[in-house]
């Protein structure tokens, strides 16, 4: 799966910002054309798994977001959109018009949903519309940053709004390099603590609550695992793993790199790949060699049983990168 970047701007400002850099270092008024967004739906086509994820920024200010959308699902995508879900009553409508007769399961909208109290009145009445007229494809997604985080909202919106009950909960990381809000290494067994404080109210909400990558396994108990995974297990979007690979990152001038903590390393064109799996390569091998050179979040890593066999990768390389001192780095491809 591929996240294709429709547009550098974005309605929001949040302190965790895992696009903040590659945002701050980009041309705001840059959008992805129709010509590269055919190359790319042209260079994914032949991918067992024909999933596209648009981004931004956010994606729906892109002028031509429904239409992009539109074509991706008719291509056979199936495609998710990933949004604040401000949207204007405008695009809105357009919007809803448009997935009027499309198969709703061709698609779904994953709507990142901060604390009440960091919206404004105006910002909370369009997310409200939004999630009032397509909740019924729309999960949630929420990222720790603080340690002092609630997610009590999160279920009254769930419940509120009819929306899908997967919850996907990200950690924010940290920008090697920059100063963004988020969880320091020392505060993962806490962290991870409180997380897990909210599995009763999963269960009893019917919430499927996945875990995005990042997470070190060292830092969960036996039960907490445990709990995790029996909360996880049957769904079909299980991502109870702590081992990550590049989730390639499309901008709209078709630089590629392999996530946004590293949006900083290893920028290529798009257009000097023949093929998605060379893509993959390229960004594994930068992912392999940075990690030969440290272990990972903790001391501990160097020695992890789990990390020598490959069940965990130490936390988000973006630590790592860190605690070499690196800022920027290119290789390979004639660099």
């Amino acid at each position: 799966m591929a996240n294709i970047l429709l547009t550098q701007q974005c309605v929001r400002s949040c302190p965790y910002c895992f696009a903040k850099k590659h945002m701050a270092d980009s041309e705001k008024s840059a959008t992805l054309s129709w010509e590269d967004l055919i190359h790319i739906a042209d260079l994914f086509d032949d991918t067992p798994e024909k999933h596209l994820s648009l981004l931004g920024g956010e994606p729906t200010l892109h002028p031509d977001f429904v239409d992009y959308f539109v074509y991706l699902i008719g291509r056979g995508y199936h495609v998710s959109v990933f949004t604040c879900g401000i949207l204007s009553e405008k695009r809105l409508d357009e919007l809803v018009a448009a997935l009027s007769t499309v198969n709703p399961g061709k698609y779904s909208f994953v709507c990142n949903l901060n604390h009440p109290s960091m919206s404004t009145e105006a910002e909370t009445e369009r997310i409200d519309a939004f999630l009032t007229k397509l909740g019924k494809q729309t999960a949630l997604s929420f990222n720790v940053f603080t340690m002092d985080f609630t997610m009590d909202y999160l279920f009254d919106y769930i419940q509120r709004y009819d929306l899908r009950r997967n919850l996907r909960i990200g950690l924010a990381h940290p920008i090697p390099g920059e100063t963004n809000a988020c969880i320091s290494p020392g505060q993962f067994g806490p962290m991870i603590e409180r997380l897990a404080s909210y599995i009763p109210k999963c269960i009893s909400s019917g919430v499927v609550a996945g875990l995005d990558c990042g997470f070190p396994l060292c830092k969960f108990t036996d039960e907490q695992i445990g709990k995790f995974y029996k909360l996880e297990h049957g769904s079909q979007n299980r991502s109870l793993k702590f081992v990550c690979n590049p989730a390639l990152d499309i901008g709209p001038d078709m630089k590629v790199w392999s996530c946004f903590p590293l949006s900083r390393f290893n920028k290529r064109s798009l257009y000097e790949f023949n093929s998605v799996d060379e893509v993959m390569e390229y960004f594994i091998t930068f992912h392999k060699e940075t990690r030969a050179k440290d272990a990972g979040a903790f001391a501990e890593c160097a020695s992890c049983a789990y990390r020598a066999a490959e069940r965990c990768a130490g936390g988000c390389l973006a630590q790592s990168l860190n605690h070499l001192g690196m800022t920027e780095v290119v290789f390979g491809r004639d660099a």
